[in-house]
């Protein structure tokens, strides 16, 4: 009998709550949010919390929005050392040493080319300034200036986007404001930037990698539980001119778009990491992409190469 009276006890707090789900606009992508709680107006305030939040880094780190210190600093950067806030600085000081463990296979300049391109209207740059615009990406020629906290361009007209990182920051920080709220089971999603935390019910979230040619149709499933993955495609921003395929994921020894795979998927525990890798093993390919994830400790690579077969690292080959 007291056995039983624990159980009546105990199963209306597992089984009172709802899934919430919401959507909006943000980063220049779209941002999903997926939970559980036993109260719905306190699910309800966490996911704005949450969109408040990823808005907060948009208008810190949009390269579009006047007020950003990210515009500030493609305005003023080469001109002389501009001083910026300390979440701003880590991430660039973050991004820099990730160019560097990726022998700049990742490399936030690449928005001196990048800001050439219109994808929406079909616009690519010449080949003549195409190549004057690659010679400014280079991470190297940013200064970072640890005492004072600025950042200078050695190189006139060089311009950075955090594009490569900055989403899967922005999962991070939303996932760790869910946890402050209670919340144990969540799915936030940022265009190509996923993270999970804890299950979906009783069993690990269960998330997509989309064909980068058959839309709506997916490549694979992968179950997850307190990790993130972020994507890399050839197949979102992008135009076929004259048999070529222009995308925004520029590689940056030749200011033109990296054309070696279709998509690269990494899984790992920060955001942060995983959304910078797979623009890095995109660019890299498959041989040099494996090769440096396989070196890394806690991080899988799933890549599809440009013949549409399947690549894994030694971690999800075990499995």
């Amino acid at each position: 009998m007291r056995k039983l009276l624990l159980i009546l006890l105990i199963f209306p707090i597992f089984c009172y709550g709802e899934w919430l789900s919401d959507e909006k606009a943000i980063m220049g992508t779209s941002v999903k949010i997926t939970l559980w709680h036993h109260d719905k107006s306190h699910g309800e305030a966490a996911i704005k919390t949450v969109f408040d939040e990823m808005e907060r880094i948009n208008q810190l780190m949009s390269p579009y929005i006047n007020s950003s210190e990210l515009y500030s600093v493609n305005k003023n950067a080469a001109i002389q050392p501009v001083k910026i806030s300390n979440e701003f600085y880590l991430l660039i000081k973050q991004a820099q040493l990730i160019s560097a463990q990726t022998k700049g296979a990742f490399d936030i300049t690449f928005a001196s080319v990048g800001f050439l391109y219109n994808y929406r209207e079909r616009i690519s740059p010449s080949n003549q300034v195409r190549d004057t615009n690659q010679a400014l990406i280079d991470y190297r020629q940013v200064e970072l200036n640890d005492k004072n906290q600025t950042v200078h361009f050695r190189q006139q007209g060089m311009k950075i986007d955090l594009g490569g990182i900055a989403k899967g920051y922005a999962v991070d920080n939303a996932i760790t404001i869910l946890q402050s709220q209670g919340i144990d089971s969540a799915l936030v999603s940022a265009g190509g930037d996923t993270k999970a935390l804890g299950k979906h019910g009783d069993r690990p979230w269960l998330l997509a990698i989309q064909d980068p040619r058959k839309k709506g149709k997916h490549a694979i499933q992968l179950p997850m539980e307190n990790e993130a993955i972020s994507t890399s495609g050839d197949y979102e921003r992008y135009f076929v001119q004259d048999g070529v395929r222009h995308h925004h994921i520029i590689d940056p020894k030749t200011g033109h778009s990296a054309a070696k795979v279709q998509s690269v998927s990494i899984i790992g525990q920060r955001g942060v990491m995983t959304d910078a890798l797979s623009t890095s093993v995109f660019v890299l390919g498959v041989k040099d992409g494996l090769t440096l994830i396989n070196s890394m400790p806690n991080f899988e690579a799933l890549i599809i190469d440009k013949d549409r077969k399947l690549h894994f690292s030694n971690g999800l080959l075990a499995h």
